[in-house]
């Protein structure tokens, strides 16, 4: 079964300067087209800011669940009471 692909159009306007520096680099970089070089470029630079904008969330998110493991724990049991007290007994030999 075939998958049929929409597109969508994009049109911009650019100095003549900028549109021959742009082909330039197309052809230096080896793409097939101006159009294939602006794709692509663009495409890099959108995931690079989509991941560092989704790592800068999931920091904070972790940062928010480790404060309120810190800040909303629960009070030690009488294991971790007795190992803390058998530390604290080793320490003072």
């Amino acid at each position: 079964m075939e998958t049929i692909r929409r597109l969508s159009r994009f049109d911009t306007r650019l100095s003549k300067e900028q549109k021959l520096y742009f082909e330039k680099a197309a052809q230096l970089g080896g793409y097939r087209s101006l159009t294939d070089f602006v794709i692509s470029t663009v495409q890099e630079k959108a995931k690079k800011i989509i991941n560092e904008n989704e790592r800068i969330i999931a920091s904070q998110r972790d940062s928010e669940v480790f404060f309120n493991a810190i800040t909303n724990s629960n009070p030690p049991n009488e294991k971790l009471q007795n190992a803390a007290n058998e530390y604290k007994y080793l320490l003072s030999e």
